[in-house]
């Protein structure tokens, strides 16, 4: 530690006194460190921690697309808040369910767009920049966990891309420096971002973002990408490096200049000849190493070239699946060329409209796609089931690849009780982070470890044929406690359905000892975790601050379809009277809506009505088999049309879904007929 002077002693007693932080810069006097560039906020985790602490939570198979065999790769998209999410991928590249063709552990490629947090941050004045500091220290750090998961999802040879713009591009630099190491750092890459459709008067008009790419260590798969250019003739004389041996072009002998070179070999020459790509200028003369004077220079046609990091030939974002940020297949091609080869994993955390999986799906790449929204998950299965060959989603139809949708987080209670119960059995220890390693003690066969003590996953039902289902009460704790009283610690925890126990506490005390019940459904026990359980909001309006706003989930918690009750109808298009072909409009009016959310937290009545309502969605050709988005209404706008869904009445089928989803993402599918929609 570095020697304080008399003057910087006499400053830190008189504020320790008069109970006052101390200023930043007498952290580096009086704790021996790295003094090495590092961004300070307020609520910066330790990275250790944010390894240790974070939540896993286990994957429920909701859906199949194809033939998905257990024991083989299928792609992956998966519903849930990514933190917890990356946390169950680690463990699996742990065990090695992640591996690459090449035998590596892990990711080979990540991209994200991450929600750039632009909420309410951006204010002008005094308020505003104070509002700033505090949003934005809190999405630097929401953000910084996310970052740090990632990079060890990342293969040691694999690569990170993230999109940022002007608002935080600077603060990221800084942070992706911290997170992966500035030796590791290899380019910013200029794209197009979203044209103004009025420019601001007091400022220049942002035009660009910007990806920075980074590695996870110096060894990294990395191939040049090259981009079509003007089609131009150069000669092909080199001018480094003496090399007098002739070529063979055209069918006639040529030496180079003495001191020159030719730029390509033979073998490669003969390749580009077949190509077309190869001529003999006449007009052009030269002297050859051997001093003999000859007439024609042979030239290459050059039409691309290597791609540097100016991507503005082509756009940054589409709006092919209208979804807010969607970005264009032609930059994601760029990077996924450049940093994974065939076969390799590629992942995308912040999905969106499904661009990372549609490029990985067209080059051969496998893919793991994460959202937090259930709207961006309809909008990647429709896409995932719609590709074209060709990037731009262009060319000849292309049956994508078997992939599976998973929940996480959120689960069905209906389907886990109906699996068998090794299944159940594994799920719950996930559920509860618990070690899953079965031993026997006093007789009694336990399941598992949480930390140091012993778990017990109760068995409420011996089998999914049988419609018994056993039942915990009170004197099943008596009798388990006189069997294991002086062979267990302080806590003993016991995973049950809580539609299966009989009293409501927590745990009871035996003797000192605690028989903890962790309850499924039960978001998360406060002694256990700390934290209070918070599910994942859905967007209420198409904004893109809605549909992209940063949003966090702790613990887990199972889906509870809402109550509604609807009138359907034929009528006339509003604001016109004649019936007529053209003027005839469906009518889903909603008439009730209320969700059945449970919280430890008491939520008030009118917030599980109307306001609790976040979208409706519709297939108008439902298969029998998936959803497949084909419109969709938001809170804002069924708000405005008194909860009526309108549509033309021509896109009436034979059936059609209509899903009504609330704020937390649970939903009410319903299958209705034409006939069923009665006419006025």
């Amino acid at each position: 530690m570095k020697k304080l002077s008399e003057g910087q002693i006499d400053t830190i007693v008189e504020l320790l006194k008069e109970g006052k932080l101390l200023p930043e810069e007498y952290r580096w006097l009086l704790f021996e460190g790295k003094q090495e560039t590092e961004l300070i906020y307020a609520g910066k985790t330790r990275e250790v921690d944010v390894l240790a602490e974070t939540m896993a939570v286990p994957l429920q198979k909701v859906k199949v697309f194809g033939d998905v065999q257990n024991n083989e790769w299928h792609n992956i998209l998966i519903f849930g808040d990514n933190l917890q999410i990356l946390k169950t991928l680690l463990k699996w590249k742990e065990k090695g369910k992640l591996k690459n063709p090449d035998g590596s552990r892990g990711v080979k490629l990540i991209y994200i767009d991450p929600p750039f947090g632009t909420g309410d941050i951006y204010g002008r004045g005094d308020v505003g920049a104070y509002s700033a500091k505090l949003m934005g220290a809190k999405y630097l750090e929401w953000l910084r966990q996310r970052i740090i998961l990632l990079r060890e999802l990342l293969s040691d040879d694999g690569s990170f891309y993230m999109r940022t713009d002007y608002h935080f591009g600077h603060y990221m630099k800084v942070l992706l420096d911290e997170i992966f190491g500035k030796e590791n750092f290899r380019n910013e890459i200029v794209v197009n971002r979203t044209k103004a459709k009025q420019p601001p008067e007091d400022y220049f008009t942002p035009q660009t973002d910007s990806f920075l790419f980074y590695t996870k260590s110096a060894n990294y798969d990395f191939h040049q990408v090259t981009r079509a250019t003007k089609p131009e003739w150069h000669s092909l004389l080199h001018f480094p490096r003496a090399d007098e041996r002739p070529r063979i072009i055209k069918g006639k002998e040529f030496y180079p200049p003495k001191g020159r070179r030719w730029a390509l070999s033979q073998e490669n020459i003969n390749e580009f000849e077949r190509l077309g790509k190869i001529r003999i200028n006449q007009d052009e003369e030269y002297v050859d190493c051997k001093g003999n004077r000859v007439k024609g220079v042979p030239e290459l046609l050059y039409d691309k070239e290597i791609l540097r990091s100016d991507w503005l030939d082509v756009p940054g974002y589409s709006q092919r699946t209208h979804f807010p940020t969607e970005n264009s297949e032609e930059v994601l091609d760029r990077v996924v060329q450049a940093s994974s080869k065939v076969g390799d994993i590629v992942l995308d955390a912040f999905a969106g409209s499904g661009t990372t999986g549609a490029v990985a799906e067209k080059l051969g790449r496998k893919w793991i796609m994460i959202d937090s929204s259930k709207f961006a998950i309809y909008t990647m299965i429709k896409r995932m089931l719609n590709l074209k060959q060709e990037i731009g989603n262009k060319g000849k139809s292309l049956k994508p690849k078997s992939f599976a949708v998973y929940n996480a987080g959120l689960y069905d209670m209906k389907t886990l009780k109906e699996i068998p119960f090794e299944e159940y059995h594994k799920f719950a220890l996930e559920l509860f982070q618990c070690k899953d390693e079965p031993h026997t003690l006093a007789g009694i066969e336990l399941d598992g470890y949480l930390g140091q003590e012993h778990v017990l996953v109760f068995k409420w039902k011996k089998n999914t044929k049988r419609k018994t289902e056993y039942v915990m009460d009170r004197g099943f704790i008596d009798n388990l406690h006189s069997i294991l009283r002086d062979r267990i610690g302080k806590r003993f925890f016991i995973i049950a359905p809580a539609a299966s126990v009989l009293f409501l506490e927590d745990y009871i005390e035996k003797d000192r000892i605690k028989y903890y019940v962790l309850r499924i459904p039960y978001s998360v026990i406060d002694e256990l975790h700390k934290k209070n359980f918070k599910l994942l909001e859905q967007p209420l309006s198409a904004d893109i601050s809605e549909v992209n706003k940063v949003m966090e989930q702790i613990g887990f918690d199972f889906i509870y379809p809402p109550d509604i009750e609807c009138k359907h109808c034929i009528e006339h298009k509003k604001g016109q009277q004649e019936l007529g072909g053209k003027n005839k409009e469906a009518v889903i009016k909603i008439k009730k809506f209320r969700s059945n959310i449970i919280s430890k937290k008491p939520i008030p009545e009118e917030e599980l009505g109307f306001k609790a309502l976040s979208m409706v969605m519709i297939d108008y050709n439902f298969n029998g088999e998936y959803f497949v988005i084909m419109d969709k209404w938001f809170a804002q706008d069924l708000e405005k049309n008194s909860y009526e869904v309108r549509f033309p009445v021509e896109k009436l089928s034979e059936q059609m879904m209509i899903i009504y989803m609330d704020v937390w993402g649970n939903e009410r599918k319903e299958v209705k007929r034409i006939d069923e929609f009665k006419r006025r």
